[in-house]
């Protein structure tokens, strides 16, 4: 991170900015029409075993522009600055051993590979702007360097997993901001939603069962391949093209039927078919390393005939027609037909999943979600529309808005929740901080040329 010296909200959110916005720009070479020359390269700098090249500073702020964000406020030594603590990181993740899954990034580089041929036209014009005679040669150095990146970030969450602030910090860090630099917020919402899912018939969801049940016993029984099922099979795109793997820890968001079964898993072990909101899986637990699960799964969705949807949208409209008469309440709607878990029984109130409360800013939502709620009244119920799952699955939703706060200045009592993640993330800053003036005292670095003229935060220059 790069905490720099600040005494008012104004520059810890700007800072915030730069610290959580632009660290994953680092050191991806952005792909764009245009051309820039970069300097002939030196070494701007040493951390460990890490070299900073000019180069890299250039680029850092040449993929900036290439976001289309301005460039005006960052200088080259606030972006030496930012190198200089990505590598410390780095560094010391490896002193700590911390793994990063060469699997997970080897899957980044195959999509940044492709992404730059898509922008670029052609695999040859990629080779002829990163001057690499093959893809295996850049893939080689995209590896290098996505792997360092996670590396930074794994250090990074170890040094700040374990801080958190009380009510008194919070309540002193909103006091310490002065009344015309209190952050205003926009309008709020509330949101409810209900959820009706159309049902595959028994005689479908049973052919998936058998379907995974032969998968399982060919992998027990002949050796088959665990990945390269899921890389043919599963319906799950997200880890296809990793043949169904994930890393995984207590942490990681998993819906509750999926976490029950792959932590009750033996190494080695394939479960049997088990089913989700997602559909029907079989998960294996390949290995365990600390408290994190190396584990793949293959997921496949029941087929819904079209007299299933049919029967589904109706459903949800005699739902809405009930609702607006005044015979059933929206929460006693959702509490007695939703679908969807993880919300009817709060009366189908959404979690904002950034905040973890129930509010939403109108300005920050998703464009369709704002197009269903935003001439919502309170109490008003939306039309009826289809909000596909990530899988393709069809979901007829209902949604309403709750309360509508209109836009305000902070208010401790309204916006603790947003105070305190402010508070938070001033105390983060201040960890990594104290943290990185230990280790710089510990560890081989040197700045060279004009990169010693910069005024650094840290003491990089070890004076």
């Amino acid at each position: 991170m790069m905490p720099l010296k600040t005494k008012n909200l104004k520059y810890i959110i700007r800072t915030l900015i730069i610290l959580f916005v632009c660290q994953p720009l680092l050191a991806q070479d952005s792909i764009t029409n245009s051309f820039t020359k970069f300097k002939v390269d030196g070494v701007a700098g040493v951390v460990g075993e890490y070299l900073i090249l000019e180069s890299d500073i250039d680029k850092f702020l040449f993929d900036i522009k290439s976001q289309g964000q301005s460039t005006v406020d960052i200088t080259p030594c606030q972006v030496m600055g930012k190198l200089l603590e990505d590598k410390l990181l780095a560094h010391h993740a490896i002193q700590d051993s911390i793994v990063v899954n060469d699997a997970q990034v080897n899957s980044e580089v195959d999509q940044l590979i492709d992404r730059f041929i898509q922008i670029r036209g052609s695999e040859q014009k990629v080779l002829e702007f990163y001057k690499k005679d093959n893809i295996a040669d850049l893939r080689v150095e995209l590896f290098s360097i996505r792997k360092d990146i996670r590396l930074s970030e794994s250090m990074n969450e170890k040094i700040i997993s374990e801080v958190d602030v009380t009510p008194d910090e919070v309540k002193s860090f909103f006091e310490r901001i002065p009344k015309d630099e209190l952050p205003t917020f926009g309008v709020e919402l509330e949101i409810a939603q209900i959820v009706i899912e159309p049902k595959a018939t028994e005689e479908e969801r049973q052919k998936i069962i058998d379907r995974l049940n032969s998968f399982r016993s060919d992998i027990l029984d002949n050796g088959s391949s665990f990945a390269t099922k899921a890389v043919l099979y599963t319906d799950d795109l997200a880890s296809r093209g990793e043949g169904g793997f994930m890393m995984i820890d207590r942490k990681t968001p998993l819906v509750k039927e999926f976490r029950d079964v792959v932590f009750g898993l033996q190494e080695g072990e394939v479960s049997e078919p088990f089913e989700t909101e997602y559909g029907f899986h079989i998960a294996t637990l390949e290995k365990i390393r600390g408290d994190k699960l190396e584990i793949r799964h293959i997921l496949l969705i029941p087929d819904v005939d079209k007299e299933q949807e049919e029967e589904a949208k109706d459903k949800i409209e005699r739902i809405k027609k009930r609702i607006e008469s005044g015979e059933l309440t929206f929460d006693e709607a959702a509490r007695e037909f939703s679908d969807e878990k993880e919300t009817k029984f709060d009366g189908g109130v959404l979690v904002n999943p950034v905040t973890l409360d129930k509010r939403f800013e109108l300005n920050k939502l998703d464009p369709t979600l704002y197009t269903k709620v935003n001439d919502l009244n309170d109490g008003e119920v939306s039309l009826v529309f289809n909000d596909p799952s990530r899988t393709g699955k069809t979901r007829f939703k209902i949604m309403t808005v709750k309360n509508r706060l209109e836009e305000h200045k902070a208010d401790y009592s309204k916006d603790y929740i947003k105070i305190k993640d402010l508070a938070l993330r001033e105390k983060q800053i201040q960890t990594i901080s104290d943290w990185q003036k230990e280790k710089i005292e510990e560890t081989y670095i040197k700045v060279n040329g004009e990169n010693r003229n910069c005024e650094y935060v840290s003491n990089w220059l070890k004076n």
